[in-house]
């Protein structure tokens, strides 16, 4: 194989590498990372947009089988879409009442649910959609490099909570949602707190921290690699000439 095709392949494999870089960078997450059997959360959807020229108009999140959503937190310019198997709600869906998320902008979606008893992990699917019609899907496997990757809960150990109210639907005081503990209620302000400063968990995942970050750094510096080595390829092959 020639210099020139070799320089070719090299330089392809790397603009390769940067787009995949640069499409894995920004995912949808789920928060928090971790979590206890038989606890009630509030769990976070974060949704990057971040292709341009287009608008993210809608998020579909698939409920994992571990588990039960039962309300969701109103969102202001998007609507929401419960789909429900068995009277259990088995995916949420946010749609934009307007044009949706720019490539620079970033939404933020709670819902309320109880993780089960026998839970291990929370495996969160999302099917991201676009204006101009084209669809991300957040399914691939986590922790393992996926360029498409689900977001992980991880479930570990930890005393059953109770839900800290009668079931007639009212609110155990002024501050606490029907059906949220007391304690919860405090989770979810903090929750409420991260549009304005993010959580540790957040806060870690936006500074590039994570592993799938790590793993996307890499890969981006190995392009470069790749094409500074193509240019030398070409240099040499110049001076030969």
């Amino acid at each position: 194989m020639s210099r020139r095709r070799i320089s070719v392949s090299i330089l392809l494999t790397a603009v390769t590498l940067l787009l995949w870089a640069s499409v894995a960078s920004a995912h949808v997450t789920v928060q928090p990372q971790e979590v206890a059997r038989g606890s009630y959360e509030v769990f976070t959807v974060r949704v990057p947009s971040e292709t341009k020229d287009t608008h993210t108009v809608e998020v579909r999140v698939a409920v994992p089988d571990g588990v039960n959503i039962t309300r969701t937190e109103p969102k202001p310019g998007w609507t929401t879409e419960l789909e429900r198997e068995d009277n259990r709600i088995v995916s949420v869906a946010w749609k934009a009442e307007g044009e949706g998320l720019a490539d620079t902008e970033f939404a933020e979606f709670r819902m309320q649910g109880r993780v089960a008893d026998d839970a291990t992990e929370l495996v969160w699917r999302a099917y991201q959609t676009y204006a101009d019609g084209s669809l991300a899907e957040w399914i691939g496997a986590p922790d393992t490099g996926s360029p498409m990757p689900a977001s992980l809960t991880k479930v570990v150990e930890g005393a059953a909570q109770s839900d800290g109210h009668s079931h007639g639907g009212a609110s155990t005081d002024a501050g606490t949602p029907a059906g949220e503990s007391p304690a919860n209620a405090g989770e979810a302000s903090g929750n409420a707190d991260a549009a304005a400063g993010e959580t540790p968990e957040q806060g870690s995942e936006l500074a590039g921290t994570s592993n799938f970050s790590k793993v996307t750094l890499g890969i981006a510096i190995l392009a470069v690699v790749l094409a500074a080595l193509a240019l030398l390829v070409v240099m040499m092959r110049g001076r030969k000439a």
